[in-house]
């Protein structure tokens, strides 16, 4: 199991009526959240980095999951927090409240990354590399869409109050930083770099044997994909908005990077990273099997969800042509009422 705490500032959101209290009630949860995490137990072996695990058992798959404060924690926080901030707008909004299914995204995106980075998942990541690229697949392609679907920061927007909007949190989504990395070109060119870099530079190979290091390359693609999905979900207000041809084609040149990146890890003929290949295993594929492995699990799964966003923006752009239509005939029908009248 490893535990790592780690330390830093309070963060405070809101308006000044609500803030003292959700960082009361919040700061409040966190000792007995830290001590509930530091007390859970994973019922099998210590598996550090570079050291082959012992082989995949139904109890390991069930009962392989490690409790780390780093992970558990912020993620149970940011649980807190947006059902918090719903909680607030539903009470002063009540005849426009916040959609039930957008906390469900919320949950569902916070739950894919305990899933890549806690559950036997993280356990073997180290030991073979297919396992490896399917956490990879959860942080980029379902953890990040989920998040960004959550519109965490419309929610924000709607949550503080008029002067807290003006002050702090309308300056930093226009920010030139924010304008900077939420340009749509910017976003893309840093996904494929992350995805490409990650891949082929000694850093992957470093981050197997380095916990921070492996980390850090998580941090990296969760926050690449933030990024990459921010403009084409369109859920949130951003500096530059998209229009839906533009979003379609964004996707549609996007597709190419898992393809060809899955395409070249699976046609290599040599093991691509010391550390799987100096690794003593006396179960499971042979190095280049689970390498062809892990390119066919980017391959396929990239490109299975590239097509399902596809088909998602598809329709979002045919839901939203039919509401125009709608409201120019009802625009149409009531200039009509008034001649006649």
């Amino acid at each position: 199991m490893h535990i790592c705490v780690r330390h830093s500032a309070p963060i405070t959101i809101g308006p000044p009526a609500h803030r003292g209290t959700l960082r009361l009630r919040v700061l409040t949860l966190v000792p007995a959240v830290a001590a509930l995490a530091l007390t859970l137990t994973t019922p099998v072996g210590v598996a550090a980095h570079g050291q082959a695990p012992v082989e995949p058992t139904p109890a390991i798959l069930v009962e392989g999951w490690s409790f780390m404060v780093d992970v558990w924690l912020p993620a149970i926080l940011a649980a807190l927090v947006y059902w918090q901030m719903m909680v607030g707008v539903n009470r002063r909004h009540p005849h426009n409240p916040v959609s039930r299914w957008r906390l469900g995204s919320w949950l569902a995106g916070l739950g894919a990354i305990i899933l890549a980075l806690a559950s036997p998942i993280e356990f073997y990541d180290t030991t073979l590399f297919s396992v490896h690229m399917v956490q990879h697949l959860l942080l980029s392609f379902v953890a990040a869409p989920l998040l960004v679907l959550a519109a965490p920061i419309t929610l924000l927007l709607r949550w503080v109050s008029p002067q807290a909007r003006r002050r702090w949190v309308l300056p930093v989504l226009e920010s030139r930083v924010v304008r900077l990395f939420s340009h749509p070109l910017v976003a893309w060119i840093l996904f494929a770099g992350v995805m490409w870099f990650s891949h082929f530079t000694p850093l992957f190979d470093a981050a197997l044997d380095d916990f921070t290091l492996h980390r850090l390359e998580h941090a990296l693609f969760l926050g690449s994909a933030l990024l990459f999905w921010w403009p084409v979900i369109g859920a949130d207000p951003s500096p530059h908005r998209m229009t839906f041809p533009a979003r379609i084609l964004y996707l549609a040149l996007g597709m190419p990077l898992s393809s060809l990146l899955g395409l070249v890890i699976f046609s290599a003929r040599q093991p691509l990273y010391p550390h799987y290949a100096d690794l003593v295993r006396d179960w499971g594929p042979t190095v280049l099997e689970d390498q062809a492995l892990a390119g066919g699990i980017m391959w396929a799964g990239g490109d299975a969800a590239f097509v399902l966003a596809l088909v998602l923006t598809v329709a979002a752009w045919l839901r939203h042509e039919e509401r125009e239509n709608q409201r120019e005939d009802a625009r149409l029908a009531r200039a009509r009422a008034a001649r006649q009248a």
